[in-house]
């Protein structure tokens, strides 16, 4: 399998990028609400934190060259 080329991104990566800020956001989530010692909801933090991580992750892979991965054996 080939992943995506230099300076470009594809749907597989597009998917990736929403589940890193997904799951970002609910690490954030949690480790704020266990650092105050209860369950809040700050959206707007949340909000950061998703978007921080989606948009690291792609930019990560759009100026990664293309590769090849095999798979495991």
């Amino acid at each position: 399998m080939k992943t995506s080329s230099l300076f470009s991104l594809n749907i597989k990566d597009l998917a990736k990028g929403i589940l890193v800020a997904v799951g970002s956001a609910v690490i954030a989530t949690i480790e704020t609400s266990v650092q105050a010692g209860s369950l809040s909801f700050n959206w707007k933090s949340i909000g950061g934190v998703a978007l921080a991580a989606g948009l690291s992750y792609l930019g990560k892979n759009f100026f990664t060259a293309a590769k090849t991965i095999s798979p495991a054996q």
